[in-house]
């Protein structure tokens, strides 16, 4: 009976470590949403207060990173782990730091927001609202991989990092361009160009936490190109162990690079968000789309 009661006690520790991790990630995808919403919406009244939202729930943010990494150091403390056990701990140590990173840089748009409403000649680049929403894509399909433990999703998430690079290329050029040619736009084209720097960041950390949940899940570390996913819906490898791609990859780029392009985005889901997964466990934010 003892032996029975010490093993449900770790396992409640260890699916303790995995709730709070689901909670901080409601929380930071609350504020990335709003932070996306004011961003593509600077201008309209009804995004007005969205900035102010999303600087009230970094201080919760900052708490709960404390608070797992805590908790994540009591765990470490029993000193004896499984193999799964120890590869949670270390995910979790990794993912919250990406996610308290996420919720600075929604603090960042928030801000950025702020200076671009005193700018009288500031207009939102054309490619900005689809970027954002391949960026609200790659985050709530992390985040849901987290919720489910879902590696096949996580592999989704490390496809659309082209996509989003592709995406800041074009604004960057475009806005370049418009600054050489009217000085007038240089504050707000200045104002965009840290914006959209910004939204390749939170992809760049999706990216890291859909890696750190595939580490954790099969133990498969795929940073940097490494490692072996196979989507079981097509049977594709896209990624070799040694970092070498498997055959169809060129043609996989090429759609993506097509469809970014063309302002579409693969797999037709990017306005869903990770409580349309799960929500039970992550719940929409509750802000108005524009």
């Amino acid at each position: 009976m003892a032996t029975f009661a010490a093993g449900l006690t770790e396992a409640v520790l260890y699916d303790t470590l995995v709730n709070y991790l689901i909670s901080m990630a409601r929380v930071v995808e609350s504020a990335m949403n709003r932070a996306l919403d004011a961003i593509v919406g600077f201008d309209n009244p009804r995004t007005s207060g969205l900035p102010g939202e999303v600087f009230l729930l970094e201080p919760r943010i900052n708490e709960m990173e404390i608070m797992i990494d805590e908790h994540a150091i009591r765990l470490l403390r029993r000193g004896s782990f499984t193999d799964d056990e120890m590869r949670l701990i270390v995910a979790a140590l990794k993912i919250t730091n990406d996610l308290e990173r996420i919720g600075d840089i929604a603090v960042n748009l928030a801000e950025r927001v702020i200076s671009l409403r005193e700018m009288p000649n500031a207009t939102v680049p054309e490619q900005l609202s689809p970027m954002a929403e391949a960026v609200r894509s790659m985050v709530s399909r992390s985040l849901g991989a987290l919720i489910f433990r879902n590696a096949d999703l996580a592999a989704q998430v490390l496809e659309s990092d082209d996509v989003v690079d592709h995406y800041r290329d074009t604004i960057f050029e475009k806005l370049l361009q418009h600054m050489t040619q009217d000085a007038a736009l240089v504050s707000p084209g200045m104002q965009f160009v840290l914006a959209t720097r910004h939204l390749e960041r939170i992809a760049d950390h999706a990216t890291n936490i859909a890696e750190d949940i595939i580490f954790w899940v099969r133990g498969l570390d795929v940073r940097h190109g490494r490692g072996l996913t196979v989507r079981p819906d097509e049977g594709e490898t896209f990624t070799t162990a040694a970092g070498e791609v498997a055959k169809d990859t060129a043609a996989k780029n090429e759609v993506t690079k097509s469809a970014a392009a063309e302002g579409e985005l693969p797999n037709g889901e990017m306005n869903k968000n990770s409580h349309s997964l799960h929500s039970d466990v992550t719940q929409s934010c509750e802000t108005q789309r524009v």
